[in-house]
């Protein structure tokens, strides 16, 4: 297959319509990959429902996943099952999608260990941070020290995606650098949020509340510099290009994933 082109990987959600599922993901996301960053988007299929772990690895080394320039993981209504970063019982066990899980969280840590850059947003952020092995409030709004995280259910789809509240960037950080400021305005539309950092991630952006609405993964210090490797809390997606760190963001990504495709290119 001779692309033109650097391709996202874009991982899929099991879409329940009647008594069947459908794969696939917002189309808001891939506008905004195909545009923002300058890319391809594949969508790629969650798991088949009970493949094993080793085999979806083996799937996941093929040849076809060694083509892919970067990865994207969007944002869906769905939770990460408590069972991947907790002994507690699910207190949303009507909003899971076990596919998902079993395809995102090991496809992420092939590519980090592989310099495959990574793009995520709200369910791909928890989703980055449980596979590094950090852990999760499962309902926010149960815990009175964070604001309500939560979209307006009855409002019209602008209302919901419109700014809530503002995060604090951190200094010296990546978003920091994009933006050239320190703080900047968001959309939230999530009821989970990280409650402990996994392995090698740093926070990038704090919500009024403390809670972190922005990481990167830098590795540790005995590592030599990681690709792009970022997840947010909001969607960055929405009106990409009517917001300018959402349109820095995935040009940042673009460069990543055009760096990636060039260097292979170079190496044939």
């Amino acid at each position: 297959m001779n692309l033109t082109k650097p391709v996202v990987g874009v991982v899929c959600d099991v879409i329940k319509y009647g008594a069947n599922g459908f794969h696939g993901a917002g189309e808001k996301y891939i506008n905004a990959l195909a545009h923002g960053s300058n890319a391809i988007p594949i969508l790629i299929p969650a798991q088949p429902a009970g493949e094993d772990l080793e085999s979806l690895e083996k799937h996941f080394n093929s040849d076809f996943f060694k083509q892919l320039d970067g990865i994207f993981l969007p944002g869906s209504p769905s939770n990460v099952q408590p069972s991947h970063y907790s002994n507690e019982a699910s207190a949303t066990p009507e909003s899971h999608d076990a596919q998902r899980d079993g395809s995102s969280l090991p496809l992420i840590k092939l590519a980090i260990e592989n310099g495959i850059p990574l793009l995520a947003a709200c369910r791909g952020m928890q989703e980055l941070n449980v596979a590094l092995g950090g852990e999760l409030y499962q309902c926010l709004h149960q815990h009175e020290q964070f604001i309500e995280h939560r979209e307006d259910k009855h409002g019209t789809r602008d209302e919901q995606y419109q700014t809530a509240h503002q995060v604090t960037l951190a200094e010296d950080g990546l978003f920091a650098s994009l933006l050239n400021a320190t703080s900047h305005n968001v959309n939230s539309l999530h009821g989970q949020g990280i409650k402990t950092l996994g392995q090698g991630l740093v926070a990038e952006a704090y919500a009024p509340d403390g809670l972190v609405e922005a990481i990167r993964y830098q590795g540790d210090k005995s590592q030599d510099e990681h690709s792009f490797a970022v997840g947010v809390q909001w969607h960055p997606e929405w009106k990409f290009n009517q917001d300018k760190l959402s349109t820095a963001l995935f040009g940042a990504f673009g460069d990543a994933v055009h760096k990636r495709y060039l260097q292979k290119h170079m190496e044939k």
